[in-house]
Formats: C-alpha cells, structure tokens, sequence
C-alpha cells in the first residue's frame, strides 16, 4: 500500500469513528449534565466537601468555584513538585526549581500542559500520577463545567442560576474521563504502551553509548492527556517517543481521542436548548476548519520546496517519525493545535514555513474546531454571537441567538473574551523580542527565529502547551512570563463567559419571528467560518507576516 493511499485511509477512519461517537457521546454529556440525580460516589464527595448538590448558583458564585479550584491546585502542585525529592517513587530526582515549579503547575491546572523540563529526567513517578495526571483530569472537567453553564444561560429564563460548579466537576470526572481512560489505557496497554514502576535502567547502544531508559505508568497517563486534550508528554519526546505512541494503530487513536469530546459536544448543545440542528450547524463549521487545516498543513508537508539539505535529502521528513509519515504526522499537528492538546508525535519546527505557520494559525483562531474539552465550544459559541450581531447591522434589527436578545451588554462580553487572547498573546511576544537576553533563547534567527517566539505564546495564552521546539524556555523570564500568559489566557475567558452566561439567563426569551436570523441553515455557517477566519485570523496577520509568512517567501 503506497504512502498516499494510507494517508486517505487513515483520515476516512478517524471521520468515520467521529461521526459515529458524535450521537451517543454527545447525548450522554447532555444527559450528564442535567440529570438530577447523583450517584452514590458523587453524594459521598459532596458531603466531604460541604456542598449542597441540589443547590444552584449564581454566575458570579460558579465563577469564585472555578477560581478558588484553580488557585488551590496550583499551589497543591507548587508545593507537590517542590517537596518532590521527599515523595516515595522520586526516582532520586531533585525538588523542582521554583521558576519551573510555577510554570509547571500553571501550565497543568490550566489544562495547557506547556513543558519546560524533560519529563523522563525530571519528574518521578508519584508526582506524574498524583500531581499531573490528576490535573489533566480536573482541568478538562473545568472546561466542560464552564461551557455547560454558557448553554444553561441559552435554555434558562428569568433566573441568575446558572448550575453548580462543584457538580459539574465531579460528574465529568467520575462519568466521564474516568471510564473512558480506563478502557482505552486498557487499549495502549495492550497495544504495546508501558505502563509500569520501572525506575531507570541503564542499557548499551549498538553504538556502544550508555543510555539510561525510564518505565513508568505511561499508557494510564496518555488517555487522559489526550482525551482531555491535555498534552504533557510523559517523556520529552512525547507522542514521538515508541513508549507513548509505538505504532501507526495508537496514533490513530490518540488522534481520536483529543477529537471526539470536541466534536461530540454540539449534540450535546443541541441536545440542551432543544434543536439538534443548532448543534449541525456548530459541527459543521468545526468539520469544515479542521478539514481545511488537515489538508493545507499536509500539502505543504508533501509539496513544500526548501533549501535545506535535510528537506532535499528526505522530503519534509526531517523531524517526523518514520512510523507515522508525512500523513500521520500532519494530521496530529493539525489536530492537536486546534484541539489545545498540545501533544505532538513530530517537531513543528521542522515543518515547513506553510506547514509551521498553520500549527501557528491554528491557535490563534482560538482553537474551536473542534477545540478544548469544552473550550472549544464556548469559545465558538461567543463567536457565533458575534455572527448573529455583524447579521444584525447588515439588516438593521436587534439580533437574537436562539430566542435571547444580543445587547450592549452581552457584546461586550464577547468582545472581552476576543480581544483579550490576542493581547496576551502580541504583547509577550513584543516585550520577549526586546529584551536582548530573551531573544537569545532563540536557537534560530530571522523570520524562523521570530516564529518561535510567537509560538511560544501563542501556545501559552491559548493554553494548548506544545512548542516549536527550537526556544530554550527554562530561565526564570520565561517561566514567569509565560505561566502568567497560560493563567490570564485560560481564565480571563472564562470570566467573560460565565458573566455572558448569567446575562442570558436573566433575560425573557424573545419568540421566532420572520426577521429572525435562522442560525441552523447552511448560511450561517458560512456566515460563522467567515467572522472566524476574518474577525480572528486577521487580527495576527501582522505577526505571521514577520514570522511564517516571510520565511516562506524568503
């Protein structure tokens, strides 16, 4: 089978079992997330925690929950990675710095999972399972929680409730991530994954070098990484590594997991405010931009011209496992920079610069096709509102998003929530390139060199964690300047949202009327990719010109 019939094989597979996990999934999130009843764990959770389980919230209350979580976690973790010379299972290895501590810990309870250390060298494995691991589940239950409350503020009417963090919290984890992870760490295991104790173990090359090689519970960590399209790889490598990807099957499958919580959670959206066909018109325009990305980022990988040696020697192989290919490695780059996963199974610093400038592009659209477990929807959701208020000026009507009216307030709300990303995301990176001791962490110079930086921020505030890896990030600049990008870019949002949240819900529902925007046609969501494209992309344009764009045309 030639390389290029395997490519098309291996994405009408991943659309297919996408297309078939998006009902069930995506009607059981929705009945999760409205079902009164609890479980018998949950009740026992909440009682140790004080909550009242029956009891909604108001916005502003579900907004202090998610705040004082994060804020506890972070410092739990400070803490955890600090201490971590005298935690059982260190491997010997020492306490983290205080720099990389913080980066560390901002980068997982953020659901970013940004790495500035060699996992396999740095971090033993209690801290991977009780401190990271733990993350990479709550984080992504964070995110899910949030969204649920934007879709309750659509359904409910005259209310300031808008659900209970704490339930929401425990529900995704204990009904959700948890049985998925256990079934398919269940899969890599016996895929061939590692999942053991092994402390590390020194063995000879065939080129006669000493190696050290480290075993630890790999398979158990990697379903939750991608499934809550987390990302921190368990070894430097990440997903290139054979222990945490070992073959074209399981990369497949790591593909699927960071995809299928984000494109299952229109249906449940639909599901929610009684009209699958808004959920459709949400998917589709998801499905279109994550085609799109998939098919340029691989064109350019299989057709780009380079000067290089290596590119003339290989193809755009420099950098890509020869496991996966240019196929395989193009369609997890393009999935996990739009999912904020963050994974990767090849280094985006050897794409080529159309190739690269897509990872880049991809994140700076906010990552909403289909995006972060449930960031992804609520970013594509404020999006959607913006569409419906550009239709309303071209007619001269107020607009109206699935029967709630779309005032001054609730737009600057959403305008909030866009604007505020970019701002993280050009000002980091302006303030990193004039500090001459920052652009030295530069391995590369010119246009390539800039891109490095960009990305690396653009990375931080969109809270999607993977790197071009050609940056040194490890110095106390960078630590700081970049946890603080991954902290105000993942919860500044969710202020924004939640308070949009509550704002809809307070509002008497308008009825359908003649000059109501149908928002479920396929006018719409051409009208929805453009605002995307347009009212996002073009935003960053002046900084792929100096980066990507440039080096392209170079």
């Amino acid at each position: 089978m030639n390389d290029t019939l395997a490519g098309w094989l291996q994405v009408l597979a991943l659309i297919a079992v996408l297309a078939a996990s998006y009902r069930p999934l995506g009607d059981y999130l929705a009945h999760l997330l409205t079902t009164g009843k609890h479980l018998r764990a949950e009740r026992f959770v909440y009682r140790l925690a004080g909550v009242d389980g029956d009891a909604d919230q108001k916005w502003s209350v579900y907004l202090r929950g998610v705040l004082a979580f994060s804020a506890v976690s972070v410092v739990f973790l400070y803490g955890f990675l600090r201490l971590q010379h005298h935690l059982m299972l260190s491997l010997g290895f020492p306490g983290i710095g205080p720099g990389q501590s913080f980066n560390t810990a901002a980068s997982f309870v953020t659901n970013t999972n940004w790495q500035s250390y060699s996992g396999e060298s740095a971090m033993g494995h209690l801290v991977q399972m009780s401190g990271l691991a733990v993350q990479n589940f709550v984080s992504a239950a964070v995110g899910i929680a949030v969204v649920a409350t934007l879709i309750r503020g659509f359904t409910r009417n005259r209310t300031d409730r808008v659900g209970n963090f704490w339930v929401d919290l425990t529900r995704v984890v204990w009904r959700l991530l948890l049985p998925l992870c256990v079934v398919f760490a269940i899969v890599f295991v016996a895929s061939g994954m590692v999942e053991n104790f092994h402390a590390v173990h020194t063995v000879t090359t065939i080129a006669g070098q000493h190696q050290g090689i480290t075993g630890g519970p790999v398979a158990s960590q990697e379903a939750v990484k991608e499934l809550g399209t987390n990302g921190g790889g368990f070894y430097n490598a990440n997903s290139a590594h054979p222990f945490e990807n070992p073959n074209p099957f399981t990369n497949l499958v790591e593909i699927y997991l960071m995809l299928v919580i984000g494109f299952s959670l229109p249906r449940t959206f639909g599901a929610m405010v009684g009209d699958h066909r808004q959920g459709y018109a949400i998917v589709a325009v998801m499905g279109l931009i994550w085609a799109a990305s998939v098919a340029l980022i691989t064109v350019n990988e299989l057709h780009s011209v380079s000067s290089s040696a290596g590119h003339l020697a290989g193809g755009m192989m420099e950098g890509k496992e020869q496991r996966f290919g240019i196929w395989g490695s193009a369609l997890f780059a393009a999935s996990t920079t739009l999912t904020s996963t963050g994974a990767v199974n090849s280094f985006h610093d050897s794409f080529s610069p159309g190739g690269g400038g897509m990872t880049i592009f991809n994140m700076m659209l906010g990552e909403i096709a289909p995006g972060g477990t449930g960031s992804g929807l609520y970013g594509i959701l404020i999006l959607a509102v913006v569409a419906v208020f550009v239709a309303g000026l071209m007619v001269g009507r107020t607009p109206e998003y699935l029967g709630k009216k779309l005032g001054g307030r609730e737009m600057k709300f959403a305008s909030l929530y866009i604007l505020t990303t970019p701002a993280i995301v050009l000002i980091g990176a302006g303030v990193a390139m004039s500090l001459p001791g920052e652009r030295a962490s530069m391995l590369n110079s010119g246009p390539h060199g800039f891109s490095e930086v960009l990305y690396a921020f653009t990375s931080a505030a969109n809270n999607n964690g993977s790197a071009f890896a050609g940056i040194g990030v490890n110095t106390d600049w960078y630590n700081t300047a970049l946890g603080l990008a991954m902290l105000f870019g993942r919860f500044l949002p969710m202020i924004f949202v939640l308070a949009l949240a509550g704002s809809l819900a307070r509002q008497q529902p308008v009825p359908v009327t003649a000059g109501t925007l149908p928002t479920h046609r396929p006018q719409f969501v051409g009208l929805l990719t453009g605002v995307v494209l347009i009212v996002v992309g073009l935003t960053y344009f002046p900084a792929l010109a100096l980066g990507p764009l440039a080096e392209g045309l170079h």
